[in-house]
């Protein structure tokens, strides 16, 4: 029997890429392998095309997701190759879109550490050494009040209110906080698209363990963009084996 026509058990599917059998029959069902024949007996008869059909999967899962995987597999199976490689182009797409992201994100910081950062003076009182009110920060950025308070509606900066007075204190992650969305808002960036990186800083803890985030940001870039590579691979030589 040639190697194309060799039956393969789900054991042996199963045993080359640490998976159980049935998992195996798992995939089978879901329309990521194609349908198998059956023995005399009624057990699944599988071939090397199923087996390159396991790598694929495998392949892709890393590279664009379990769920896109599932679909592209899906489609090539239904003969849908076109629909197949629409979804390759999303996915894509979609890096090239967070690369770009990652990269704005980028010059925002740059830009925000090369601006001056001169003390603002904090208010008199029990507010600490490190807060302030809105008439001094707004001074010290150049802007007037009520666009401090748009950004605070849009949430980019979250002040406190005194108790006794009402009025807005500005504390040291807060005077952060305004001249990051300052420094963005001179690059040309939308409030919408500034308030996302604001929550990053926050959850971060700062500029700086943000940068180290956004380091492991582009180092997991890479990373699927190195697997689309071994998954195109994958997946060609699949496309490639005879029905």
């Amino acid at each position: 029997m040639s190697r194309e026509g060799r039956r393969l058990r789900p054991v042996d599917l199963a045993r080359g890429h640490g998976l159980s059998t049935q998992a195996v029959r798992n995939y089978e069902e879901a329309g990521i392998l194609p349908p198998a024949d059956r023995t005399a007996a009624g057990y699944r008869a599988y071939t090397p095309r199923h087996a390159q059909a396991l790598r694929a999967f495998l392949a892709l899962v890393p590279a664009h997701g379990h769920a896109t995987a599932t679909a592209i597999m899906r489609a090539v199976n239904e003969g849908a190759v076109e629909d197949a490689l629409w979804r390759l182009d999303e996915s894509h797409a979609q890096l090239l879109d967070d690369r770009r992201t990652l990269e704005a994100v980028e010059r925002a910081l740059a830009d925000l550490t090369h601006a001056p950062a001169e003390p603002i003076s904090p208010p008199a009182g029990e507010h600490g050494t490190d807060a302030t009110f809105i008439g001094p920060l707004a001074r010290r950025l150049g802007l007037r009040p009520a666009t401090l308070r748009k950004w605070e509606r849009a949430g980019l900066v979250r002040p406190r209110r005194d108790p006794k007075t009402g009025y807005r204190v500005y504390s040291a992650a807060d005077v952060r906080d305004a001249r990051l969305a300052h420094q963005l808002r001179r690059g040309g960036y939308l409030l919408e698209q500034i308030a996302p990186l604001i929550e990053q800083v926050r959850a971060a803890g700062g500029v700086e363990p943000l940068r180290a985030a956004l380091n492991g940001w582009r180092d997991r870039l890479s990373a699927r963009g190195r697997a689309m590579l071994s998954a195109a691979a994958e997946l060609h030589a699949y496309l490639s084996l005879p029905d």
